[in-house]
């Protein structure tokens, strides 16, 4: 299978509704400044926002934004990195697990609907699975697959080499995968939104 291929609008347009089934709001745009006037449309000022480290992010200009300070967001991610003191530091992480808007990624999303994420430390999955009251997800539609099995064999023989070689390519020291998470739905008891940015466009690995 080829995981850089953009899907035709049928197969984007079954993997909404299918997300929609399972309590995901969906938003299809066709680049990357859609995906990013999209977002300042969803998060009003003065909201509590963090978010993952992402290259999707980045790609889209959301960090290059948020680094601008022209958002009116309270950024708790960017207090956490500020704070030197790894006391401070450790209580600045904690609070920003329950900001109101958790931005990230994904790394595959199934036609049927499920979205499989991955993480090294784990740090970004309680606020994905719980503690943030709004989810905001942002992904090329080239991570759309026609299965979960398909999904998560994307993940671990595209993905994780991809992400092992950029993050040595930085200086660190490459990346493992420890911890899957896979999004089946989001129940309404939960009281949460959860909303997914899918851009006809190439983002992210």
């Amino acid at each position: 299978m080829d995981y850089k291929l953009i899907p035709n609008d049928t197969i984007i347009n079954k993997t909404a509704e299918a997300l929609k089934a399972r309590g995901v709001e969906v938003f299809v745009v066709n680049n990357r400044v859609e995906a990013l006037a999209k977002i300042k449309e969803l998060i009003p000022k003065g909201e509590s926002i963090s978010n993952g480290a992402s290259v999707t992010l980045d790609e889209i200009g959301y960090v290059d934004y948020l680094k601008s300070g022209e958002h009116g967001w309270n950024n708790l991610h960017a207090a956490v990195i500020a704070e030197k003191d790894p006391a401070k530091q450790a209580e600045l992480r904690n609070a920003s697990l329950f900001a109101q808007y958790y931005l990230g990624s994904v790394h595959a999303i199934a036609e049927t609907g499920e979205m499989v994420i991955a993480s090294a430390s784990g740090s970004q999955l309680p606020s994905i699975a719980f503690t943030s009251r709004n989810l905001i997800f942002v992904a090329g539609a080239q991570k759309i697959t026609p299965t979960l099995d398909e999904a998560i064999k994307r993940l671990r023989e595209y993905v994780i080499p991809l992400e092992n070689d950029r993050m040595k390519d930085s200086g660190a020291a490459g990346t493992v995968l420890s911890k899957i998470y896979i999004f089946e739905n989001e129940p309404a008891f939960m009281g949460r939104t959860v909303r997914l940015i899918l851009v006809k466009e190439e983002l992210g690995f």
